[in-house]
């Protein structure tokens, strides 16, 4: 894997791409997982955590992933992914914000999940080095992805 310094600005251009990478490797999202993510932020809605009911009436067939639990999963599914590159000599890495956002498709319980990446922008600035990252993030054997999410970081040595 190639290590480039963090404010190498032209050798981090190069990893720009329209192509994302390879998948990570998947995890798995159970039901006891969503229940506990219902519980931490009060989303009790019964589309992800009744499973009876919707076995009867939800038209997935069983209960679905809240999106937000899906996009919380970025850094453990970013901890399995398989970067090109590397940057170093980072002291901070500052989650900056986000430019885009979407749900696009839904993930039932019991699915796995895996992600991946790829490199938008790299710009310098006054407080670091902005770097825009693109994930997708898909339910195991769809080529739809789940969740599309664009992620702005500032780096800084």
């Amino acid at each position: 894997m190639e290590e480039i310094r963090f404010d190498d600005i032209a050798a981090l251009q190069k990893h720009v791409s329209e192509e994302f990478g390879e998948f990570c490797d998947p995890i798995e999202v159970t039901q006891e997982m969503v229940n506990q993510f219902a519980d931490v932020t009060g989303d009790h809605q019964w589309i992800h955590i009744d499973v009876e009911r919707c076995e009867k009436e939800s038209p997935f067939g069983g209960p679905i992933v809240h999106g937000f639990f899906t996009l919380s999963l970025l850094p453990l599914l970013s901890a399995k992914a398989k970067p090109s590159y590397k940057t170093v000599d980072v002291k901070n890495a500052i989650n900056y914000g986000s430019d885009k956002l979407r749900f696009l498709s839904p993930v039932p319980v019991g699915s796995k999940l895996h992600a991946r990446n790829r490199l938008v922008s790299v710009e310098a600035g006054k407080k670091g080095v902005r770097l825009e990252q693109e994930t997708a993030i898909h339910v195991v054997g769809s080529d739809r992805p789940a969740v599309l999410y664009n992620m702005i970081t500032l780096l800084q040595g």
